[in-house]
């Protein structure tokens, strides 16, 4: 189909966000900012006339990684660039989600206009009509070490544009490519000197898996914020320790924003005020230090999420075509280390909400934490309850633990050693991917139990966002009276979550 121009993203290669690029993944158009064409036709100018000259220039004229040093006749340049694309696009595995490789599209899109690249405007405009009308080259998952740029996913997703390799059509079935392009009123592209090599290198497969994972994951920090409300009201905690004055002492941004966060979901809450004279000094550390631990969450994902929109805007090509001084000049932009970094910083910090999230799970289970039912049944022994509900929040937490150590750590050298330091980069955002699966479940079961739970502090009102976290879940799920099959019940939660509808209900 052909996006209507209302959605369409404007691309300018500097201000693309995080927003704007999951949108173009699940669908809405992009359109090319005018202020771009200037600067792309003269870098495409720049290598014309640098190949006339005949100067050597690599991935232009000559081989590549290990083979650089094989110059190449001006008359096979354009063949040069066909047979790098069917060469590497060597990819293995499952392919990846078709919104993904949208992602990476729109990705390399923005990084090309910026002019470094040295394509030709035709070659943009054949990006910008797929992405349009839905053309979607089939991308294997497994085959790039994040260095010299995501190789082979690029080249599985150049080659579907030329008409090579497969498609996946809006129902997710996989067609030929020339069919696919046919289907939408396209020619197969063929690549001219540099562009089949300005395709491929980059870190848009990186720049994709993880940046969607980011997005997912700025939506549960808000929601994670919320239902850990709801676990402390039900367990009779304290909101004494979110007041300002204390984080002021320790003004982290992220637990500062957190604590705010808490005190206007909670504000004029019956059941906290219930208990206000209690005798209880201290809460446990999973209650307590909610603003500590989730704020530390957020301030990882927000210098994770700033690494990614600067690599968005940035040109990740070798070589690097410099207008200003008509020359073509050799790097390294296509490392993947920054944003590979990134990934392995935001999994550790997004770690801590899951297992924060399955203590608070256990306390609200455990009748000498909660003073509620064990299990929150009132017919323990024949009944179960929700019992297994921490059972596999804890098994997740366990995964978690190992989805946080580094993949950046490593390196394998490739391309007969003359690649000898590799970012591991993919490796990193599939890890994130992983762990935000795990996360967003991790949390459904604990919203499942911190609802059951408060199902015994009524008629009490809660506070104004905990009470629309409780009428939200309840819309879809219904309290536990008797032992239920619980798998639909935590895929529901789930589906919320990664939804962000606990963070899009009025108030």
């Amino acid at each position: 189909m052909i996006y209507p121009d209302t959605n369409d993203v404007e691309i300018n290669g500097e201000t693309l966000t995080l927003a704007q690029f999951e949108s173009v993944c699940f669908g809405a158009g992009v359109k090319l900012a005018p202020s771009v064409l200037p600067r792309i036709n003269e870098s495409r100018e720049v290598v014309d006339e640098l190949l006339e000259q005949g100067q050597t220039l690599y991935g232009i004229n000559t081989g590549f990684g290990k083979l650089s040093s094989e110059r190449i006749p001006k008359e096979q340049v354009d063949e040069l660039q066909r047979n790098l694309i069917l060469s590497h696009s060597a990819g293995v595995g499952r392919p990846i989600k078709r919104e993904a490789v949208r992602g990476m599209m729109v990705l390399r899109l923005n990084s090309l206009v910026r002019g470094f690249s040295g394509v030709r405007l035709k070659v943009l405009d054949h990006l910008v009509e797929c992405l349009n009308r839905g053309v979607v080259p089939v991308v294997p998952s497994r085959g790039s070490v994040g260095a010299s740029g995501d190789l082979a996913p690029l080249a599985h997703l150049a080659a579907g544009l030329m008409g090579e390799g497969d498609c996946l059509n809006e129902q997710g079935e996989v067609i030929p490519a020339a069919e696919a392009l046919q289907s939408a009123g396209l020619e197969p592209i063929e690549y001219q000197a540099k562009e089949a090599l300005a395709m491929i290198n980059g870190t848009q497969l990186i720049g994709s898996v993880g940046g969607l994972a980011l997005c997912r994951a700025g939506r549960l920090l808000e929601q994670a914020d919320i239902i850990a409300g709801m676990s402390l009201e039900a367990l009779m905690g304290t909101d004494s320790v979110f007041l300002e004055p204390v984080h002021r002492a320790r003004p982290h941004p992220g637990q500062l924003a957190v604590a705010a966060h808490l005190r206007a979901l909670l504000a004029g809450s019956e059941l906290i005020e219930s208990h206000k004279h209690c005798g209880r000094v201290q809460d446990p550390y999973s209650l307590r230090c909610i603003p500590q631990v989730h704020g530390a969450a957020r301030d990882g994902w927000s210098w994770s999420a700033t690494m990614f929109e600067r690599e968005f805007n940035a040109s990740s090509d070798n070589p690097v075509v410099v207008i200003e001084e008509k020359r073509v000049i050799s790097g390294g932009n296509f490392h993947g280390a920054p944003i590979a970094l990134a990934c392995d910083t935001a999994a550790i910090g997004l770690s801590y909400l899951g297992s924060m999230s399955e203590r608070r799970c256990d306390k609200l289970l455990d009748t000498r934490e909660s003073g509620l039912p064990n299990f929150l049944t009132d017919r323990g022994g024949l009944h179960s309850g929700l019992m297994i509900v921490q059972y596999g929040a804890a098994a997740l937490v366990n995964e978690n633990k190992l989805l946080t150590h580094s993949v950046t750590s490593d390196t394998i050298p490739t391309s007969a050693g003359h690649e000898d330091h590799v970012s591991m980069g993919p490796a990193a955002a599939y890890k994130l991917a992983r762990l935000m699966d795990n996360l967003e479940q991790i949390l459904a079961n604990e919203w499942v139990c911190a609802a059951q739970a408060l199902e015994y502090r009524r008629p009490l009102r809660f506070g104004p966002g905990t009470e629309r976290g409780y009428s939200l879940i309840r819309e879809h799920i219904k309290p536990l009276k008797d032992d239920r099959y619980l798998a639909h019940d935590l895929k529901v939660a789930k589906k919320l979550l990664t939804d962000g509808r606990l963070v899009k209900i009025p108030g």
